[in-house]
């Protein structure tokens, strides 16, 4: 197979890029000329795996199918997981899809590309700490779902125990780590509800961070504001802990042991080890390295989001950080970068990334967040259900990228009214 222009993972950025470039070129022209690749069949927002996991949000009805988004955005698509990638050839392989019993149901194949984008993500860092590979990570939909069906089992046992208790320990004060825990609050105040006094259970949630303090890349303000939040839902933050070990039933941290029914690692931020091997040049925690129009070291190969490392103009020494404002900006750039080139022109420009805020989910009528960060002036802050909505509008401004406005607006409108009906809570 070959296509004009191959993009490699289907995240918040590469999915966009795809949506744009298809849009562009037509019905006809988009499908011929343009193909996404991703590992998985559908499409979640990553900023909403915490709320997979916590059964706050349900993915299959969350999820969007890549091959329905292709076809109303204009883009071929193919499912596969990205086995080689040769810059020179501009040829990449995609691993066979193996079923039940290991029966191969696709074989390997391999498509050639006139120019390349690599968005495939990146991962947690754990950092060498022995045992962390027993923690769940929150990386994929499969991890929120693998965590979820072990948060029911484990809520099923604590109401039935002697000790009507169970604890969770979350690693790392970011802002999945703040948000997970948020939410985990939520879905047992959810879950009380429905059970009678005898079955009841207390949850505690521990955050350990190993920084002064959580939401270390956010203004200082906004820590203090989540930190007291949370502790008043009974969150116990732990700061200045960094993890030694990992054990099955407990974290062994430099300020002593943290018993936990379950563990979630959601510190540090790595790429996959695998794109050492594309031949093309990463850093220390495997980025691919991108100059300031987000291209590789090969020609005609491009990477954006958490996978590229990109310089943040204006920050001397600093790369971009792995935000989806920043794969959504860069989606954007790219875009008219990709089809500039189709017409035989070239966009010189380098890409500049904006900070416009950040904003922390703490509930559900809660959060806090600082809007218009690093464009000259101070932050403007904003708390409380205003912040709440904000969040809920960066989903929905995803969305509206890649479904349109009216089919966003009918979408937001359909899943309210199924919270209504079926509750805001799975427990199935």
């Amino acid at each position: 197979m070959h296509y004009d222009i191959v993009i490699v993972g289907g995240g918040a950025g590469g999915l966009e890029l795809a949506a744009r470039l298809g849009r562009k070129l037509g019905p006809k022209a988009g499908k011929e000329r343009v193909l996404l690749i991703d590992r998985s069949s559908f499409h979640i927002w990553k900023p909403t795996l915490h709320e997979v996991a916590a059964g706050t949000l349900d993915a299959h009805q969350e999820g969007l199918s890549y091959s329905i988004l292709g076809r109303s955005n204009h883009f071929s698509f193919l499912l596969g997981d990205l086995d080689t990638f040769d810059p020179v050839a501009k040829r990449l392989n995609l691993k066979p899809i193996v079923g039940e019993g290991g029966k191969v149901l696709v074989p390997e194949r391999g498509v050639t590309f006139t120019w390349g984008v690599l968005a495939i993500g990146s991962g947690s860092n754990l950092f060498g700490t022995p045992g962390a590979d027993q923690a769940h990570l929150l990386e994929r939909t499969e991890d929120a779902e693998a965590f979820h069906t072990r948060l029911l089992a484990a809520f099923m046992k604590a109401s039935f125990s002697a000790e009507k208790t169970m604890s969770v320990a979350i690693v790392g004060g970011g802002a999945t780590g703040v948000e997970l825990s948020a939410e985990l609050i939520e879905a047992h105040r959810e879950l009380l509800g429905s059970l009678g006094s005898e079955q009841r259970f207390r949850l505690d949630i521990a955050i350990v961070e190993a920084a002064p303090r959580i939401l270390g890349g956010l203004p200082e303000k906004i820590s203090d504001q989540a930190t007291v939040a949370l502790e008043r839902k009974g969150v116990r933050v732990h700061t200045g802990a960094k993890v030694v070990a990992v054990h099955a039933d407990r974290l062994e941290t430099s300020l002593g042991e943290i018993p936990a029914d379950l563990i979630v690692w959601a510190a540090g931020v790595k790429a996959a080890p695998t794109n050492t091997a594309y031949g093309l040049e990463t850093n220390k925690t495997n980025q691919f390295v991108v100059n300031d129009r987000l291209e590789t070291s090969a020609p005609d190969v491009w990477a954006l989001g958490d996978c590229a490392a990109a310089p943040w103009a204006g920050k001397e020494g600093k790369i971009i950080p792995a935000r989806a404002q920043a794969a959504h900006q860069q989606a954007s750039y790219l875009a008219k970068a990709l089809i500039a080139r189709l017409g035989q022109r070239r966009i010189e420009t380098p890409f500049v990334y904006r900070d416009f805020g950040s904003l922390v989910s703490l509930g559900e009528n809660k959060g806090v967040g600082a809007l218009m960060g690093g464009l000259g002036g101070p932050n403007f802050f904003i708390e409380g259900l205003i912040a709440k909505w904000a969040y809920i509008s960066l989903h929905l401004d995803h969305h509206r990228a890649i479904l349109g406005t009216p089919k966003t607006v009918v979408l937001a409108l359909a899943r309210l009214l199924q919270q209504r009906v079926a509750g805001r809570l799975k427990l199935h």
